[in-house]
Formats: C-alpha cells, structure tokens, sequence
C-alpha cells in the first residue's frame, strides 16, 4: 500500500487556500511580500493530495527565520530548514534553493507552507509551474494520471512519491521556460 493517496479535483480548494491564506498573512504581516496557492491543487481540475501548497514569499533570507517564528508561535509545526532539489538547467547555487516548510496547527486544514526568498530560483519555479499548467489542460490531465499512477506503487514515504515525481515535473518545467519567455509571463 502506497504512503500517497491522490483524490479527485475539489472545486472548493481556491477558497480554502484564501481563507488559509488570509490566516497566513495575518500572521506574518509585513514579513512576507506575496502568499500564492502553489501545487497541484492550485490547478482546476487536477488531481492532487489533498494537502494545500502555499508559497509565503519573504524578501530577504533572513526573514524565513523571523516567519517560522511568528507561524510556530501561532501554533504552526516548523519542519528542519532544508533545500528544494535543484533543477537541470536552472542556477546551482545552494542558497536559490533554500526553503523553510511549516506544516498547519495540529486539527486543522492540512497546509505546506513552504517559505521562499522573491527572485530565487525556487520561489519563481512554483509559480511558472503552476501557471504553466493551468495554461496547458491536458498537461495538466497527464500529470495527473502520472501522480494517480505513482500513487499506486508501494511506497513507503512522501519523500519516496516526491523522488519520483521531481524528474517529471522537471521535465514540465523546461517547455514551461519556453512558454514564459514567449508569452512575457512573470512571477
């Protein structure tokens, strides 16, 4: 039996993500520039786990700390400091790839946060990912047929579904360049 249960599309999962997000931004205040709906259930009709993806946007990388502390203080579960996978073809340096991930307080709404420095790497692949696929439907609908499929497979831990899956949205990832560079999108 697989760690990852993928559900049908919510059509209820933008309001969800603004009323967490507005949570989120009262909390945090002026220590963030920008709160997205990032990850699968940011797209219509996609399937997804469901787990709401937020991206908090901070400006510089001193204030990820100065976030975790204001969200662990209201009760959100800071997860240890760590790294998104870096990306073939994108900047190698460590630090575009620094995140923190809070998960919500214990009973409610399930919810990563992942906080993001404006400008990093990172940060610009969750939104070009995002808009990408919300642009491209039946892209969309095979990722997630990917996901459902992956989902299946015996294993063991989310960090063994996000092995799997990072290579394959890497490879979205590259004509979404492509598409960006074309259509003048920006984060």
């Amino acid at each position: 039996m697989s760690a990852i249960a993928i559900v049908n599309p919510d059509p209820t999962w933008a309001a969800q993500y603004d009323k967490t997000a507005q949570v989120i931004s009262n909390i945090l205040g002026d220590t963030v520039v920008r709160v997205d709906h990032i990850g699968s259930t940011s797209v219509p009709n996609l399937a997804a786990k469901d787990i709401l993806d937020i991206q908090a946007t901070v400006a510089v990388e001193s204030e990820l700390d100065d976030a975790v502390q204001l969200l662990t203080a209201a009760d959100w579960e800071a997860r240890p400091p760590r790294r998104d996978h870096p990306v073939p073809g994108l900047p190698r340096d460590e630090f575009q790839w620094v995140k923190r991930l809070v998960v919500e307080p214990m009973y409610r709404r399930r919810v990563n946060l992942h906080l993001r420095v404006i400008g990093r790497a990172n940060q610009r692949y969750a939104l070009l990912f995002r808009d990408y696929l919300r642009a491209h439907p039946d892209t969309a609908a095979a990722y997630g047929e990917f996901k459902r499929r992956a989902a299946t497979l015996p294993l063991e831990s989310v960090g063994e579904y996000a092995d799997l899956k990072d290579p394959v949205c890497d490879l979205i990832y590259l004509p979404a360049e492509d598409w960006a560079a074309r259509t003048g999108w920006s984060a």
